[in-house]
């Protein structure tokens, strides 16, 4: 039980990196290494198809290495469920969400729950500044990044 209760919560990061051509770069490499690992895998004993899957590996963490510093991370870890639960209770719907089938207020929710799985501290305030100052896509995917770690599951029934 002891192991069990001290399991790490899951998290997710979320990258941030306004630079188009150090992402476009980073994934380029990283495809190339990919085909060129495909070549030598298919051809073992083909020295220079090893030697360019090599090559390719390296300037693939190079370009993610450049990406990576470029960029900035915001973390999110899962909340505890009981946590989690009164977040949304905090939260509760209008009648006129509720009719829709919301089970929290979109209005309010997303800002509260960034903020509660924020690993890096940020507030209530700070994420709906940024929810509603960033474009529709990145304010979805910042709030996509903290919802989706609270229904990751790590757990597996098995076959039975």
């Amino acid at each position: 039980m002891e192991r069990l209760r001290q399991r790490a919560r899951p998290r997710n990061e979320l990258r941030i990196c306004d630079d188009e051509q150090l992402r476009t770069k980073a994934d380029e490499a990283e495809r190339a290494a990919e085909r060129a690992r495909f070549v030598a895998e298919a051809s073992p004993d083909d020295e220079p198809a090893a030697r360019r899957a090599a090559d390719a590996e390296a300037a693939s963490q190079a370009a993610r290495a450049a990406l990576d510093d470029a960029s900035d991370f915001l973390t999110f870890l899962a909340l505890p469920r009981p946590v989690l639960e009164e977040l949304i209770t905090a939260h509760p719907p209008t009648d006129e969400q509720a009719e829709e089938g919301a089970v929290f207020n979109p209005d309010s929710f997303p800002a509260a729950l960034i903020s509660a799985a924020s690993a890096d501290g940020m507030s209530q305030d700070e994420a709906a500044v940024l929810l509603s100052t960033w474009s529709a896509p990145d304010a979805n995917l910042l709030w996509e990044a903290a919802w989706q770690v609270q229904q990751e599951s790590r757990v597996d029934l098995g076959k039975g």
